[in-house]
């Protein structure tokens, strides 16, 4: 809620830290059950516990490598839909099918908002 930059460097799996590292995409729910992710402060963010990714966390996020969200960052444009998965990578590559498209699979849509 009240983000901000601290110039702080934290090493992979900085013990007893879990803050939000790297990149942010700040997420908008498309289905009514997923509408509020934005007023809740649901990010797809970095994180500094590279250990425990794929271990629910958080409150809602997607934690990622810092390495993998600053290249999704990078390649994911402002207003873009992304859909969440809970299945490995190559398992959804095949369903990608417009440029449009960022990520595919079934369990929820998101958008990312201007000013990520």
């Amino acid at each position: 809620k009240s983000r901000r930059r601290t110039g702080e460097i934290l090493p992979p799996d900085a013990p007893g830290r879990d803050p939000i590292v790297t990149r942010i995409l700040w997420l908008r729910g498309l289905e009514a059950q997923n509408a509020n992710a934005y007023g809740r402060y649901i990010y797809i963010h970095g994180t500094a516990e590279e250990r425990s990714i794929g271990e629910p966390a958080s409150y809602g996020c997607i934690r990622m490598r810092s390495s993998d969200v600053i290249q999704l960052y990078n390649r994911v444009g402002f207003g873009a839909r992304v859909t969440i998965a809970n299945a490995p990578l190559a398992a959804i590559l095949p369903a990608l099918s417009t440029p449009a498209t960022q990520v595919a699979a079934a369990a929820g849509s998101v958008d990312v908002p201007p000013g990520r």
